[in-house]
């Protein structure tokens, strides 16, 4: 076999096979896992079609087939970030029964995908012309109740706050598909929050998951319960566990009947059990000691299942995420881990967790059961998301759809490093390190490659170690990425999580300039060739970095938030409206502090080069946002771009802007780090500042 040859290149001028074209057509993975009888199915990206999520299937037979054609695209609005979009049962002789929500209208649809001659899907639910209509998201199908139950949104006035929040039961005959009232509401709005319903084994009781303005999932969240009547209502509503400061991010109902409930009230997620007598209203409170659990805000008492320094579950954005799920027996299938999540399975008897062989080093958080059989979404360094399913009574685990398929030659994927790096005070930041990698290509004795900063959204997330081609995208140029779960991230405990609180702006940015610059110091980095880029939260981190210190020569800035003043004043979705109160503080207590960290208002200290990528239909970041901050670095003869998109909300979702806007990235580093190559369109960097809508530059 003929060695290769070693071109020796500078960095950021390799060539490389890993095109925006190819990036765009692998953005996103699988979501939103369940079983329908013996068959698993998802949720699966299609941004050639538009941005589109179908339906998917995986018969029994191995085949993956659409559920749906073009254009059903299976995708809720809920709370902005939407959540799980549909729900099906198998009716064994006459085929699977699913209910969906379609993104272009937001309604409840019913297909029956086997039935003879097919047909068109059925609304349920009827429009609404009210501010942005009716959102439905986390469906529980009751086909012998003839109903679904979910979460409703609801609009009541043109205002992005004007929203209620309520369980409701939506008729499966089509009754309510032009009369709201068809609609019966089971809880009522006193909760600005909830989550959709999980009926116990026997069906006599309901619980669901709450929490109110100003707080966020991770904050604090209450956990309710309903004793459920025989007309399907819901009476003796109360609170069971959670409080202020304790986040229950997921409840499960387990055979017996006893609920389990991730919660963080020992400063990390773990799995607790609330026996089922402690569920019977008017009990009377057994001795602490007795009950061999711990007290919570609200009384409840638990029994912590395995009591580990680890995060079992994550932060809420999405209703239906799903960390752990009771399996037949007793067993639970649970993620687990210090930063990656990865599959286990826990014995609740014994406290014993032995994790799943194979290869996947992160999962995400849609596991789904069968018996003994539990799916979920996984992934590595070296393989992108796939479906997989493990049998627990075998041990086996395999691919069961969406396969990872070498799209290029491997030696062209980054080989990450993940490090710790020291923060001011002492603290510790995490981060995972992509140095450049190209299989015949090395630069010259003595150059220090470029690198880019990668400033995750949220703020309350993380970045996930998995093969992200966007990465390969950069590193098998030569240019290096390092995504920093800077203080705030999860997957670490609460106490790394709350170092954000009040210091959003401040940590964050500090955090991200701790990692470039250990990076230069230790020699791996080109100081003088340093960028930062983020999108959402890590939009906002990347342009505070431009106002907040040298050391970046550029930004790329991706539907960001630049002014917490116009946030805290109905500046976006209703989700989101209060979050600033623990990032930043109360606006009536710290109105100066507001102003003062916004680059909005800080735009003279922006003296780098930069782009600006708005979607047009972005409700959670408007564009006018991006618009003002032009005009406040107009005339200071700063190079920059704005390019804006049609059609795109938060996130983008179509592969031509991906690729319009992964080219547009690549060409301001070109530019700014003095790169020899012209395998891209060049971007035009101007020093005016007009904003432009039409999708071009300004």
């Amino acid at each position: 076999m003929q060695q290769q040859t070693v071109v020796t290149a500078p960095y950021g001028a390799w060539p490389s096979p890993v095109d925006a074209a190819l990036v765009a057509s692998h953005d996103g993975h699988p979501e939103y896992v369940g079983t329908v009888g013996e068959e698993v199915w998802w949720t699966a990206p299609r941004p050639g079609e538009g941005g589109r999520r179908a339906l998917i299937r995986r018969r029994t037979d191995g085949a993956e087939v659409p559920v749906l054609a073009p254009p059903w695209n299976v995708r809720s609005k809920v709370m902005g970030y939407g959540g799980m979009p549909w729900a099906a049962v198998d009716r064994v002789r006459s085929g699977p029964l699913v209910v969906f929500v379609h993104f272009a209208d937001q309604r409840l649809y019913i297909h029956e995908p086997d039935a003879p001659g097919g047909g068109a899907p059925r609304p349920l639910t009827p429009l609404s012309a009210v501010g942005e209509g009716l959102r439905w998201a986390d469906p529980v199908l009751h086909p012998e109740r003839g109903e679904v139950w979910c979460v409703l949104e609801e609009f009541t006035g043109p205002g992005p706050t004007d929203v209620r929040r309520v369980i409701a039961a939506v008729p499966l005959d089509g009754s309510a598909a032009g009369d709201r009232a068809a609609v019966r509401e089971l809880t009522d709005d006193r909760h600005r929050f909830v989550t959709g319903p999980r009926l116990s084994p026997d069906g006599r009781r309901a619980a669901w998951i709450v929490w109110d303005h100003p707080r966020m999932p991770w904050d604090g969240t209450e956990v309710m319960l309903a004793d459920v009547a025989e007309d399907g209502s819901f009476g003796g509503v109360r609170a069971v566990l959670g409080g202020p400061e304790e986040s229950v991010a997921q409840i499960e109902w387990a055979e017996d009947g006893a609920l389990l409930v991730a919660t963080d009230r020992t400063g990390w997620w773990n799995l607790h059990r609330l026996e089922p007598h402690v569920l019977e209203p008017h009990r009377p409170e057994p001795p602490a000691e007795a009950a061999g659990g711990r007290e919570g805000a609200l009384g409840g008492r638990s029994v912590e299942l395995c009591p580990r320094e680890e995060e079992f579950a994550g932060p809420l954005w999405k209703l239906g995420h799903r960390w752990f799920a009771p399996l037949a027996g007793g067993l639970i299938a649970v993620l687990h881990g210090r930063g990656a999540p990865v599959l286990g399975v826990l014995d609740p008897r014994t406290g014993e967790l032995a994790d799943v062989p194979g290869p996947w080093t992160e999962w995400e958080p849609a596991l789904a059961v069968n018996g003994t059989r539990v799916a979920g979404v996984a992934a590595s360094p070296y393989s992108g998301h796939e479906v997989v399913e493990l049998d627990v009574c075998t041990g086996r685990s395999r691919v069961i759809g969406s396969a990872h398929a070498d799209a290029v030659d491997p030696a062209y994927y980054p080989r990450p490093l993940a490090r710790t790096f020291t923060g001011p005070d002492g603290r510790e930041i995490h981060a995972q390190l992509y140095p450049p990698n190209h299989p015949g290509h090395t630069a010259p004795d003595g150059e220090l490659p470029p690198y880019v900063i990668w400033a995750h959204g949220g703020p309350t997330g993380r970045a996930p170690l998995v093969l992200d081609l966007e990465i390969a995208y950069f590193t098998s140029r030569g240019i290096g990425v390092a995504e920093v779960n800077y203080g705030g991230s999860t997957g670490y405990g609460r106490a790394y999580r709350e170092r954000l609180r009040e210091r959003w702006g401040v940590v964050d940015v500090e955090d991200c300039a701790a990692v470039a610059g250990a990076l230069a110091d230790e020699g791996i980095a080109d100081r003088a060739r340093l960028a930062i880029r983020g999108g959402s939260a890590g939009g906002w981190t990347a342009a505070a970095s431009l106002t907040a210190t040298d050391l970046y020569a550029c930004a790329t800035v991706s539907y960001p938030i630049l002014d917490l003043v116009s946030w805290a004043a109905g500046g976006t979705h209703d989700f989101e409206s209060r979050y600033t109160e623990s990032l930043v503080g109360p606006f009536a207590e710290v109105a100066d502090r507001y102003r003062e960290r916004s680059p909005l208002h800080r735009a003279d200290r922006v003296g780098s080069p930069f782009v600006l990528l708005q979607g047009l239909d972005d409700t959670i970041c408007p564009p006018e946002q991006c618009e003002r901050f032009l005009e406040a670095v107009s005339g200071r003869g700063v190079p920059h771009a704005y390019l804006t998109f049609e059609g795109e909300g938060h996130g983008f979702r179509r592969a031509d802007t991906m690729i319009r806007a992964l080219e547009a990235e690549l060409s301001l580093y070109i530019q700014t780090f003095g790169l020899i190559r012209s395998d891209v369109p060049t971007l035009e960097l101007l020093k005016s500042a007009v904003p432009n809508s039409t999708g071009g530059a300004s």
